[in-house]
């Protein structure tokens, strides 16, 4: 008789989730805005370059999507979060077709939507916001204004909590999530716009990112620019984080000297196009490649990324 009644109670907490849409942590997921040590702030470097895409693409406040993200997810550290990249706790109502998992929410098992990574958590979240109504007055806000944001989500229904909006406020002065409103991210491949500085008719010296680079013809070896330019052959295999073998190609981008170890400001992060990797945006902006990998330890080296990963450079 007992087993038949928690079934029952779990069966009726279920069906009462589908009309709440986010998360309220409870349990041994709760959490508070008490700044905590480096979880918070290694999210917020991990996941501030998406937060800004999302607000160029979408018009929500990087700092808004930042701070409920921290709130909801724990600093991607809940149990739904781990379990299914869910970072703001959206429940799977009918009209979401993607995968699902169970999780507690209020002492009641509910079904929250499931994604295969976070980016596409953050996607969904700006979604969802943008195609429901009872949000559409947040876009008439100024980005700048996360307070009216904050308290707007409450009003429109976002959360059961009555402090939501004061503890997504807490948080965004706290960590200054607010200087990310007025971010933008670097969509332009022509980053190097190279000035010329030393004109040739085999190899032209250009300066970009306070380096100085050729650019390889057809038929170049490394003993041929070598050669010409009076930088060692271990030297430029070296400075552009090649190996011996390498074949090099025509329109191969390559330093005469080293490179730095992060990008130049204001270059925070680059969103990638087709076909490029790390190493081909090392060379981009002038980063050695092995910084640039401990900086985005979530890629490889020389792997194609996909079109609109995000590439931190600082």
């Amino acid at each position: 008789m007992r087993k038949l009644f928690i079934l029952l109670l779990l069966a009726t907490g279920l069906a009462s989730c589908t009309t709440t849409t986010t998360l309220t942590a409870t349990g041994s997921d709760k959490w508070s805005t008490t700044k905590g040590g480096d979880a918070y702030e290694q999210y917020i470097q991990l996941y501030y370059p998406i937060a800004v895409e999302q607000m160029e693409r979408y018009n929500i406040p990087a700092s808004i999507t930042l701070a409920q993200g921290l709130l909801e997810s724990g600093a991607g550290n809940s149990t739904l979060t781990r379990k299914s990249n869910n970072h703001f706790g959206i429940k799977a109502d009918n009209s979401w077709s993607g995968r699902k998992v169970s999780s507690m929410d209020n002492g009641r098992m509910c079904k929250f939507r499931a994604y295969d990574s976070p980016r596409e958590s953050f996607e969904d979240h700006s979604k969802f916001l943008v195609s429901r109504e009872r949000y559409a007055s947040l876009f008439r806000l100024k980005k700048s204004d996360y307070e009216g944001w904050a308290k707007g989500l409450k009003k429109a229904g976002y959360a059961e909590d009555s402090a939501y909006p004061s503890k997504l406020i807490s948080l965004i002065e706290r960590y200054q999530l607010y200087k990310f409103d007025s971010y933008k991210t670097q969509k332009s491949t022509d980053i190097l716009h190279g000035n010329l500085v030393q004109s040739s008719d085999a190899h032209p010296v250009y300066r970009s990112n306070e380096l100085l680079y050729i650019i390889a013809n057809t038929g170049d070896t490394f003993k041929s620019l070598a050669k010409e330019t009076g930088v060692s052959r271990r030297k430029l295999i070296k400075y552009n984080d090649l190996y011996k073998s390498y074949q090099l190609k025509a329109g191969d981008i390559i330093y005469l000297e080293k490179k730095h170890n992060k990008a130049l400001k204001p270059h925070e992060f680059h969103t990638t196009a087709d076909g490029e990797s790390l190493y081909t945006i090392a060379q981009m902006y002038g980063i050695k490649l092995d910084k640039l990998l401990n900086m985005n330890p979530q890629f490889k080296s020389y792997a194609t990324l996909k079109v609109g990963d995000i590439v931190r450079l600082r």
